[in-house]
C-alpha cells in the first residue's frame, strides 16, 4: 500500500506552514502498513514453525526408515543363514530318502517277481493236478471195466464147473486188483481235491501278495517323486539364497543413502531453526515498531491534531463512559452486585468450536449493552463491530450478527458466533487492560479458515465507581 506523500503548504502557502492533517494521517496510514507486516511476519513464523515441526516428523521418519533398514539387513541375515542350513538339511535328506527309496524299490520289485514266479509255478501245478485227475478217472473207469471182466469171468466159471476152477481164480484175483484199483484212485482223488483247496488258497495268497508288492512299487514310485519335489525344494532355497545375497547389497546402499538424508534432514532442521530464530528476532522488531507507531498516534491524537481515527477515537471514549455511567447505576438499584460484575469465572460451553464461556454476568451484559452497542454500528461505514471486553478479553455480549448459534462447522463458527469468546491475542487484552484515554491498535482480524481482515481498533477504559472493568472496543476497516 503506497503512502501519500506528506504534504507541506509552503507552496501554496506563503508562511510554509507544515500541514499536521496530513502527519496524521500518514501516521494512521503508517500504523496501517506496519501491523500488515507484523501480520505477514506472524504468518511466516507460523509456517516456520510448521515446517520445523513437519521437518523433525521427517528426521524422525528417516530415524526409523534407517532402524527398519537395521532390522530388515539383519533379518536377511538371518534368512540366509537359515536358508543355507535349511539347503544343506535338505539336500542331506533328499539324498538319504532316495537312496533308502531306490533299494525298498528294487526289493519290492524282486520280491513281487519272485511272488509272481510262485502263482505261475502254482498255475502249473494246477495244470498237472487236472491232467493227474483226468488220468486217475481214466485209471477208474479201467478199473469198473476190468470189474465187470472178473465178474463175467466168475460167472462163465460157476458155469463151466470144475473145468472152470482156474479160470474163476483168475476172474478173482482180478476183481481183487480192480477193487483195489478203485479204492486208490478214490483216495487219490480225495488228496488231488485236498492239494487242490490249498493250491488255490496258496494261489489267493500270491495274487494278493503280488498286488500287495505292485501297490507297493506304485506307493515307492510316489515316494519318488516327492524326493524330486524335495530335490526341488532345494533348489527353490538355493535360488533364495541367492536373491537374499542379491537383495543385501541394495538394503546396505539404502542405509547408507538413510545415513546422508539423515544427515542433510539435521543440517535443514538447524538452518529452519535459525531462520525461525531470526523470524522471532524479526516478529519481535515489527511488534516493536507497531507499539511504537500506535503510541506515535496516540501522541498525535492527543497533540489535538485531526486525523481520519479522531472522530472513532471520541466516539468509543463516549461509549465508554456511558456502559461505565449505565453499569453504576445497574449496581446503585441492586440489579447486579460488584461481585458478578467483576466475576472471572469463565465456564466453557459444552461442545462448542471454538470455545464458548459464559460467567455471571453474561445475561447481564446480554440485556445491557445491545441498546448501546448496536446504534454505533451505523454511525461510521468503516466500523465493522462494537463490543465491550473485561479485564481478561472475555467478550460477553458481541453485536447481533455476530451472536448466531454456533453449527457444526468450526469455520464458520469462528466467523459469525464470536460472543462469549475470550480474545486473548495482543489487541483483545491490550483492549481489555488499557488504562490510558483510549488505545489505537491495528491487526488483522482472524475470520477463520485462513481468512484474515486488515482492521483498526479503538478502544477506551470502562470504570465502574474507579474501578477498571475492561474497555470498549471499535473496529473499523482503515
Amino acid at each position: 500500500m503506497a503512502l501519500p506523500q506528506l504534504r507541506e503548504t509552503a507552496d501554496d502557502d506563503p508562511h510554509g506552514e507544515v500541514d499536521f492533517g496530513a502527519v496524521g494521517e500518514h501516521a494512521s496510514r503508517l500504523g496501517v502498513e506496519i501491523a500488515d507486516i507484523v501480520g505477514l511476519i506472524d504468518d511466516l513464523a507460523g509456517l516456520g514453525r510448521d515446517q520445523l515441526d513437519r521437518l523433525r516428523d521427517v528426521v524422525q521418519s528417516a530415524n526409523q526408515a534407517n532402524e527398519a533398514n537395521n532390522v530388515l539387513a539383519a533379518s536377511m541375515e538371518e534368512a540366509r543363514t537359515s536358508a543355507g542350513q535349511t539347503r544343506a538339511v535338505l539336500a542331506t535328506s533328499a539324498d538319504a530318502v532316495a537312496h533308502t527309496l531306490a533299494g525298498a524299490v528294487e526289493s519290492l520289485e524282486t520280491l513281487s517277481q519272485g511272488v509272481i514266479g510262485i502263482r505261475q509255478a502254482l498255475e502249473r501245478v494246477t495244470e498237472t493236478i487236472s491232467i493227474v485227475r483226468k488220468d486217475s478217472a481214466s485209471i477208474n473207469e479201467i478199473a469198473r471195466e476190468t470189474q465187470l471182466v472178473a465178474l463175467n469171468a466168475t460167472i462163465e466159471a460157476a458155469r463151466l464147473g470144475e473145468a472152470g476152477k482156474g479160470f474163476a481164480v483168475i476172474g478173482n484175483a482180478v476183481k481183487v486188483l480192480a477193487d483195489q484199483i478203485g479204492t486208490f484212485t478214490k483216495q487219490n482223488e480225495t488228496s488231488l481235491t485236498e492239494l487242490q483247496g490249498t493250491l488255490n488258497e496258496l494261489s489267493d495268497l500270491t495274487r494278493n501278495s503280488a498286488e500287495t508288492a505292485e501297490a507297493a512299487i506304485e506307493a515307492s514310485a510316489e515316494a519318488a517323486a516327492s524326493t524330486r519335489t524335495i530335490q526341488s525344494l532345494v533348489d527353490t532355497v538355493e535360488q533364495l539364497t541367492d536373491h537374499i545375497d542379491k537383495m543385501s547389497d541394495p538394503v546396505q546402499r539404502n542405509i547408507d543413502g538413510g545415513h546422508g538424508v539423515r544427515e542433510h534432514l539435521r543440517t535443514l532442521v538447524s538452518l529452519t531453526k535459525a531462520c525461525h530464530s531470526k523470524l522471532d528476532v524479526a516478529g519481535d522488531r515489527s511488534q516493536s515498531i507497531l507499539d511504537i507507531s500506535e503510541g506515535f498516534i496516540l501522541f498525535i491524537a492527543q497533540s489535538g491534531i485531526e486525523t481520519p481515527d479522531t472522530p472513532l477515537i471520541e466516539l468509543a471514549k463516549w461509549k465508554a463512559a456511558e456502559i461505565g455511567a449505565l453499569f453504576e447505576a445497574e449496581m446503585d438499584e441492586g440489579r447486579i452486585s460488584a461481585s458478578d460484575l467483576f466475576d472471572e469465572s469463565y465456564t466453557p460451553i459444552p461442545n462448542s468450536d471454538p470455545q464458548q464461556h459464559v460467567t455471571r454476568f453474561t445475561s447481564f451484559t446480554d440485556r445491557v449493552l445491545p441498546p448501546i452497542q448496536e446504534p454505533v454500528l451505523g454511525m461510521d461505514e468503516r466500523i465493522g463491530f462494537c463490543a465491550a471486553v473485561d479485564r481478561n478479553g472475555y467478550l460477553p455480549t458481541h453485536n447481533l450478527i455476530y451472536s448466531k448459534p454456533q453449527s457444526d462447522d468450526p469455520v464458520w463458527n469462528a466467523a459469525n458466533c464470536r460472543n462469549r469468546r475470550i480474545f486473548g491475542d495482543r489487541t483483545g487484552l491490550g483492549a481489555g487492560r488499557n488504562t490510558k484515554p483510549f488505545l489505537l491498535q491495528t491487526y488483522r482480524r482472524d475470520m477463520g479458515g485462513g481468512n484474515f481482515v486488515l482492521m483498526k481498533d479503538v478502544s477506551a477504559p470502562i470504570r465502574v465507581h474507579g474501578r477498571h472493568w475492561g474497555g470498549l472496543r471499535i473496529g473499523y476497516r482503515t
